[in-house]
Order: C-alpha cells, then structure tokens, then sequence
C-alpha cells in the first residue's frame, strides 16, 4: 500500500539536471521555507533582494540566522538562486528555472480536479530486474510524482490518462521495458479480490486533510477581521503555503466516487485560498519594510501574487511567461 510518507519529492532530485528544488519531507524544511518566501513574493518579477534581508525575513519564521544563511547558500549551488554582488553586499533572486516550475507548481496546486470519471484505470506495467535498481527508483518516482500507486509490484494505476508529457518521461526513462493500457475492472466474487482503490492510503490522505482544517480554520476569523498584520502574517501565509502545497503529492486527485463522502480536498481549498489571498496585502506591507531596512528605503518589485494569479500563470513581467 502506498503511504504519503513514501514520497520523496516533488521534484525529482536529478544531479544531472541543472537545477534542484528542495526536497519535500515530513516537517519543515529551511530551504522549502525559504523558496515559498522568496516565490510568494518575488516570483513575478524575480525582483533581487539582498542577503541580509532574506535572513531576516526567514528569522522572523523562526529560522536561525546560521541557518538562514546556509539554506540560502545551498538554494544558490542547487541553481534555485542567482546571486550577485555590489561590494560587500550580496543579493539573491529566483532563477529563471526556479521561477518556472514554480509557476507552474502553484497552478498545479490550485487547479480543480473535481471532473467526472469515466471508470476506467490506467494501467503501467513494467519489468526491470534488481541490477538495475538506479532505474527502478527513478521509474517509481516518475509513477508516484504522476499520480499513480502500486497495486502489486510492477504494476502501476491511476484512474487517469496518461498525459503525453509523462509517456515522454517514462519512455526516456525505461526504453522497452514499460506497458501502459487502459482499462476497466472486473470484480471477481471472491473476497479476497483486492480492488484498485486499494493501492492508496486513502484513510492516511483524508487525516492529512483533517489536521490541516483543524489547524487553519480558528486563524480565518482574525484574518477576515483584519487583525493579523505584520510578521505574523508572513509567517501564517508561508506557512499555509508550505504545508497546503503538500497535497499536490500527499493526493492523487482521485475521483470523487472513489472517496469517502465529506473528502477534505474542496473545503482544504477554499480555506487555504481565504488565508493565502487575505494575509496577501498585510504581508507583503511588512516583506516591503523588511527589504526597505537594506535598500536605502526602496522596496524593488516586491509584489504578492493571489490564488486567482497562481491558477492563471505567474509570469515573469521582464521577460514573458
């Protein structure tokens, strides 16, 4: 069965590819805090902020200085971050690769999955001996960031179709050693039969779901009433973001017939976007005044994006999309 614990990364940690993403893991992540923050605020314009106000604005979160200083440091090796300098004083940006995925991370978040199902699974069937273990795992990994589960070992599902982008992937990835067809289930009348739903810890999903309503839904009131401002409010809003963007590979969006009723996902939703797009304006006042204590009172294309932009495409205002 497969568990939300097993699941590594969002994206896929290739040290072949120029560019790494921290990893998402159980808990908070300095370097995943420090791109959330960054991103909430700079993804648009890939505005460069200086150092010194990046750890500043990360110590407000509770990070250590130190600590704040390595991940930054560790954003720029992993190509995350451009860096540069004017004397003494260095200054960090989001690449434009960062920015990118990003981007279209945070639509993938957001976009509503909620379509009806035709009641047929996909099904990715595949054999590689244990020698060749490197590429099972980056095979799995590929599988699990798509939104599939193991039903038993070497066969892979998701109620959806695969999408031309993964069947590119997953080709490149185990040339000649990969099946994929379509198709529905018959039930057999034993009750042993093990059906596909099965390959998912639906029961894990849902309690995720459930914290994150009973840890958010007391702090709605007091961010419609105006009254969280300030550092508060870029804690909360990083927060929320780092912990609600988990559901993008905590859940496989599986269909809705497939679930127990009162699932968590819609509800999850619309809570995270009230608190996201309320603290929007509050906490990009204070990332402003933060940044304005290391810039000689300028704040420069420090601007908070909504839901609404996310679900759209945060595009870099310089060069296009």
């Amino acid at each position: 069965m497969a568990s939300p614990f097993d699941i590594e990364d969002i994206y896929p940690d290739d040290t072949d590819h120029p560019l790494r993403l921290p990893r998402r893991q159980v808990g908070t992540s300095t370097q995943g805090v420090a791109v959330t923050l960054l991103a909430d605020y700079t993804l648009r314009t890939r505005a460069a902020l200086p150092s010194a106000a990046v750890v500043a604005l990360l110590t407000e979160t509770g990070v250590t200085t130190a600590g704040a200083r390595t991940a930054i440091s560790r954003l720029a090796r992993r190509g995350v971050l451009d860096g540069s300098r004017r004397g003494r004083h260095s200054s960090y940006r989001l690449s434009r690769a960062a920015a990118a995925n990003l981007s279209a991370g945070g639509h993938r978040i957001l976009a509503p999955t909620d379509t009806t199902w035709d009641g047929c699974w996909t099904i990715v069937a595949f054999s590689l001996p244990q020698e060749r273990g490197a590429q099972r795992r980056a095979l799995r990994g590929q599988l699990r960031w798509c939104g599939y589960a193991p039903l038993y070992d070497g066969l892979w599902i998701s109620p959806y179709d695969l999408t031309p982008p993964a069947q590119a992937q997953l080709a490149q990835l185990t040339p000649g050693a990969v099946t994929v067809f379509r198709a529905r289930q018959t039930a057999l009348a034993s009750t042993g039969s093990r059906a596909p739903i099965d390959a998912w810890d639906v029961d894990a999903i849902g309690r995720h779901y459930e914290q994150f309503l009973r840890r958010w839904t007391p702090l709605l009131p007091q961010v419609e009433a105006g009254r969280v401002d300030g550092a508060a409010a870029v804690r909360a809003r990083t927060e929320v973001m780092d912990t609600y963007r988990r559901f993008s590979t905590l859940d496989p969006q599986l269909p809705l017939e497939l679930l127990p009723p009162g699932w968590g996902r819609r509800p999850a939703r619309e809570l995270f976007s009230a608190i996201y797009d309320g603290l929007a304006e509050p906490a990009q006042r204070h990332v402003r005044a933060v940044v304005a204590r290391f810039t000689d009172g300028t704040q420069p294309g420090i601007q908070a994006h909504t839901t609404a932009d996310l679900l759209i495409g945060v595009r870099d205002d310089a060069s296009g999309p």
